[in-house]
This record gives structure tokens, sequence and C-alpha cells, in this order.
């Protein structure tokens, strides 16, 4: 069975790309608790991010520095906080937000509503920002 993340990763449904690698995966969430907010994901489908080998749990981290290094210099923002929740989407996830203060996450908040223009923008600003 495939997640909706697994379908995000292969192109079946189309996400606002932020960076991929062979193993590896990040995007903007659609209902994000602030601009630049990004999920990061493995390809390689498991539930449960602590389920993952060490090899892949280890380049995901890696993964996610790089991703999260390239929001902090394209969305203004003092850090970028993370987040693993998991229990939404059965695919092992890990979110980057970026924050001004502890307040910036709250997931009980209302999600921000962006135009699709603005995904992009947002999509395009970060992966213009990161390091392979």
């Amino acid at each position: 069975m495939s997640t909706v993340f697994s379908k995000i990763a292969s192109g079946e449904i189309p996400s606002y790309k932020v960076a991929e690698s062979d193993d590896y995966y990040a995007f903007l969430d659609i209902n994000p608790i602030a601009k630049g907010h990004t999920l990061v994901i493995p390809k390689k489908e498991v539930d449960y991010l602590f389920d993952l080998d060490e090899k892949t749990l280890s380049g995901l981290w890696l993964f996610a520095q790089k991703t999260a290094k390239a929001i902090q210099a394209a969305v203004p923002c003092k850090r970028v906080g993370v987040a693993v929740l998991g229990l939404e989407v059965p695919h092992a996830h890990i979110h980057l937000i970026p924050l001004n203060s502890e307040a910036d996450v709250d997931f009980k908040k209302p999600k921000l509503t962006l135009a699709k223009e603005e995904f992009e923008s947002i999509a395009k600003a970060i992966g213009a920002k990161r390091i392979a």
C-alpha cells in the first residue's frame, strides 16, 4: 500500500518540491503553520521514524539539516524548528518550521491559506538556497 507521501515523492500527486535526492524528498506542507513549513521524508516507505534502519535515519537527518539551512536563508525567521509527530500519515517524516517564537510551533492553531503562486515562490526560494 502506498501512502500519500510515497505518491508525492513519486510525482503521482503534485507537490511544491523543495529538494530531492535518490533517497529523500522535501516539500512544502499544504496546510502550513508557518510560511516555509516543509516536510522531509525518506522515499523508502516506513511508518514510524524510529523504525527506519540506521543508514536511512541518519541520511534523513542530514538531508533535513541542509533543507533547514536553506529554509532559514530563504524565509525570514530566527530559527527552523523541528517536530516529529507521525500520527496523520503512516510514513516517517520530519516537519521543518520557520520560527520567530516558540508559539510558532502550535499544530492546533489555524493553518495558513496560501495561493498556489505563493507556495511556488517559497518552494523556489528554498530550493535555490539549498546546497546539495
